[in-house]
């Protein structure tokens, strides 16, 4: 068994494991033996979306497990196409039925869409949805700085994470001073830059072979080490496993600096949140 997960505290009180397991790209029938091998896995936080197509999946898997659910923290997100108050309202009903849940632990706008001009009327219903307690903590994904200061000057809630590509080749310094500044938690999708290159960078093969892990291994530390949440996503059993086993080594501030010197100007993978639209793919 991989050491235990240590917690983050949100800005609201509720703890959440560092360290989860992702499910985006995973069908409706392959998430269940996936999120049941991360559950003996021992990961306890799962983090999916209604666009994934995989809720009612993760939801099998979860009831299926024999957790408790008080030991389970749940995220989901809302989809672009249903932004806007009530719409946002139906969508949540939608995705707690699709779970087979009363409430997740954190509900996520997933793209802020501008072009939409709709977010600040979703954070609205998001804070409903709060009040009501059917979600125990509230946030946003894909938020750039100048998105998040208009929720916060036109609405009442501060969000509690904001969910963003985040690796290596993309450290979103900016962002998460942002994020740190009002006191929401950067958690970091794509924390291996989709295998774009990371794993294989001369300086994490290197800092893998130092401390005699995977070069998967380092960069979730790293992460883990900048006090980001993060999800990596697998399939694979041995990697769900390995991905887990992160907190019994610790990299020194020299592996530190290497690491944060492979930051690039041009290292997204995914979508600018700027340039996301409504009808664009996840």
């Amino acid at each position: 068994m991989a050491p235990a997960v240590p917690p983050i505290t949100l800005n609201n009180g509720v703890s959440v494991p560092q360290l989860g397991f992702g499910v985006w790209q995973v069908g409706d029938d392959e998430v269940v033996p996936a999120v049941e091998t991360a559950l003996e896995a021992g990961y306890r936080h799962v983090d999916t979306a209604a666009i994934y197509g995989n809720e009612a999946g993760v939801g099998r898997a979860l009831a299926q497990s024999g957790i408790a659910r008080d030991e389970l923290f749940v995220t989901t997100k809302l989809w672009n196409a249903e932004q806007g108050y009530d719409s946002t309202l139906r969508a949540f009903d939608a995705s707690l039925e699709r779970l087979g849940l009363d409430r997740v632990d954190l509900y996520l706008i997933h793209w802020p869409v501008p072009q939409a001009d709709a977010y600040v009327d979703t954070w609205k219903a998001f804070e409903k949805i709060y009040a009501d307690g059917r979600a125990r903590a509230i946030g946003v994904s894909n938020f750039e700085p100048h998105h998040l200061r208009r929720l916060l000057d036109e609405t009442s809630v501060v969000p509690a994470v904001n969910q963003v590509e985040l690796h290596p080749f993309l450290q979103q310094a900016e962002l998460r001073a942002a994020d740190a500044q009002h006191g929401i938690v950067t958690e970091a999708y794509s924390p291996l830059s989709s295998g774009k290159g990371v794993i294989d960078d001369p300086v994490v093969t290197a800092l893998a072979r130092a401390h005699g892990k995977t070069p998967a291994q380092v960069v979730l530390r790293w992460h883990v080490q900048l006090g980001n949440l993060v999800i990596p996503k697998s399939v694979t059993p041995q990697r769900i496993r390995e991905n887990i086993d992160v907190f019994d080594f610790e990299l020194s501030d020299a592996d530190v600096a290497q690491i944060t010197g492979l930051d690039r100007p041009d290292g997204r993978v995914g979508s600018h949140p700027d340039q996301m639209n409504v009808g664009a793919p996840a």
